[in-house]
């Protein structure tokens, strides 16, 4: 039935006033947004709690946060709050809050330079904790003063790393995990599924890493306590302590309460003593523009995050824990990054263990083309291993921390074998088919020799013909001196550095200096850092759109939460299953063990 024109006429003016009201509440909920700006005291103290999951980055929109919804801290954040004190002539000190940060040794690494840096200012930074662990106290360590409660423990026993392997539940539910390894000795990422303890080149590994954090965290808490090197390892070993037994140690300041601690910054900070001490809190100082202290200004730099293990398709998150990259998601960012004349630079975050080595290879392609129309500078955070190595190794200049870890150039693929199971269970299944391979990713059987040697063949082509010369171009080598220091092994930053994997140590910050050096930026100047990809609307994200990155859906909510509700050990072999899931499509892997457990 054709609709009248009245009616038309009356849903197109219905529709104008709709997007006007519309309009209107946006415009004066922003207006209202800027008034209600948090007011900074002077002479305050900010307050800054180093918690939770900290992700590399989380877009912070202020419709959202208007509507009451909160919104994650990350990692990026949290630095940012560090620069705006630094340069704000309000806040005349801060306070660490620390409580069990889930970030890596690369990230507290970088968290202790950005509180140097912060210090540099002349303004005292305090940490307070009530329980200390190895990670907590090494990012204490780089403020002026430590303070924990009476009844407080700290924990700096030094370093254990698990690893974990499912093979024997597997036998015993009669799957067998098929799998071809380029590089086998450190190509470790299936052996959770066909070994039932370390292999020597795992191990070779996993004490490489021990070495290189007990340095580190031996070195940095001698320099930091005016202590030698031989004296902490001497309370390594005699540690737990409890709170003032760590200050009879010299490892804290003292055993105070946290108004005891505001009573220290008071004094520091020349309040009388009837006064109460001013604070604001990082969740309301996130809401101060950096623009409005003169950072995040002038000449743009895009900033795009590589967070996750990598995928096809769109980033996205996974329930079984942590983001993913998609390829879709970075080769857009890349190229409309590439492709604008205002962006002068481009800084990509990597935060990632691989994935999937054809997105690996899709995103590095991407790179390489904007390469030819501006600097490209990789900032590796915890890791960048593998596919997260493939993606970064053509830049102009790599930054990573000296815990870092990166490397493990090389591949894997494979599938679940499910007969013995299937036989458990009483299933019984059949295979009609056509051409000779067509039932190589048949879950009831093995590779048969042929299709195997067809396997192996796919298997070569992407570490031999791909992955190897792309980073021998990238580093300026040979196949053959990327081949040594390849073969699935995994370095960490300082390792990678000698081996000429990555060119500086640092932040993120040191990328974006690296990045203004190379686009002929002023190195006295700030630049505006523009993040990738775009972040979505409040609009976007609670009123939907096809390509709804990050969005957590019902079902999506739902599996999450069963999922967290299991033990952490299972919840780690439901990421690999779903790895192996990935594999019988026929993925080549470029990714390192999923996940590292050093505590």
């Amino acid at each position: 039935m054709a609709m009248s024109r009245t009616r038309k006429i009356l849903l197109i003016v219905g529709g104008l006033i709709f997007a006007f009201i519309l309009v209107a509440i946006i415009g004066f909920a922003l207006i209202f947004e800027s008034m209600g700006r948090p007011r900074v005291p002077d002479n305050s103290v900010l307050v800054l709690r180093v918690s939770g999951s900290l992700p590399d980055y989380a877009p912070e929109d202020p419709t959202a946060r208007l509507f009451g919804i909160s919104q994650p801290q990350s990692f990026t954040s949290l630095l940012t709050q560090l620069r705006k004190a630094k340069v704000d002539s309000r806040v005349n000190g801060v306070l660490l809050d620390i409580d069990f940060p889930q970030i890596g040794w690369g990230k507290a690494e970088e968290l202790r330079d950005a509180i140097k840096d912060f210090r540099a200012s002349g303004k005292p930074i305090y940490s307070y904790m009530e329980i200390g662990m190895n990670k907590e106290y090494y990012i204490a360590t780089a403020t002026e003063k430590i303070y924990m409660p009476p009844s407080g423990d700290l924990y700096v026993n030094g370093f254990a790393a698990e690893a974990m392997f499912y093979k024997g539940s597997l036998d015993k539910l009669g799957i067998e995990a098929e799998v071809i390894q380029r590089n086998p000795k450190y190509k470790s990422a299936p052996d959770q599924y066909t070994k039932k303890e370390m292999s020597e080149g795992q191990r070779e590994v996993i004490n490489a890493l021990l070495d290189e954090y007990f340095g580190r965290l031996k070195n940095g808490i001698a320099e930091a306590r005016n202590k030698t090197p031989e004296d902490v390892a001497a309370l390594i070993d005699g540690a737990p302590y409890h709170a003032d037994d760590a200050k009879t140690q010299g490892l804290i300041d003292d055993a105070f309460y946290r108004d005891q601690v505001y009573d220290q910054l008071k004094t520091r900070l020349g309040y009388k003593t009837e006064d109460k001490l001013r604070t604001i809190g990082g969740s309301e100082y996130r809401e101060i523009p950096s623009d409005t202290l003169g950072l995040n200004k002038g000449e743009k730099v895009a900033v795009i995050y590589a967070s996750g293990a990598i995928n096809m398709g769109s980033s996205n998150k996974s329930p079984f824990g942590g983001e993913m990259v998609g390829a879709d998601t970075i080769v857009k960012a890349v190229n409309d990054a590439a492709s604008d004349n205002s962006i002068k630079a481009i800084v990509l975050r990597v935060d990632s263990p691989g994935g999937s080595a054809l997105a690996s290879d899709l995103m590095w392609h991407a790179l390489e083309n904007a390469k030819a129309k501006k600097p490209v500078v990789v900032s590796m955070a915890d890791v960048a291993a593998s596919g997260g190595y493939y993606i970064a190794c053509n830049a102009h200049r790599i930054v990573a921390e000296p815990t870092t870890v990166t490397g493990s150039i090389g591949v894997f693929l494979g599938k679940p074998v499910m007969k013995g199971f299937y036989d458990w269970l009483g299933i019984s299944n059949e295979y009609i088919t056509r051409g000779k391979n067509s039932g190589i990713f048949r879950e009831d059987q093995k590779w048969t020799p042929e299709e195997r040697t067809k396997m192996e063949a796919q298997a070569d082509k992407i570490y031999f013909t791909d992955f190897l010369p792309k980073v021998a171009k990238g580093r300026n080598k040979t196949q053959e001196e990327v081949n040594t220091i390849g073969q699935g092994r995994v370095w960490t930053g300082t390792q990678a550095k000698q081996n000429g994997l990555i060119d500086e140590f640092g932040g993120l910050e040191k990328a974006i200096e690296i990045a203004k050096q190379l686009a002929n930026l002023p190195a006295d100047k700030d630049v505006r850092r523009i993040a990738y990809p775009e972040p979505r609307s409040f609009f976007d994200n609670y009123f939907g759109s096809d390509d709804s990155t990050f969005t957590e859906t019902e079902e999506f909510k739902a599996k999450k939460a069963m999922f967290e509700s299991l033990p952490e050990d299972v919840r780690r072999s439901l990421r690999y299953a779903e790895m192996l899931d990935r594999m019988k499509k026929g993925e080549v892997m470029a990714m390192m063990p999923f996940e590292l457990e050093i505590k």
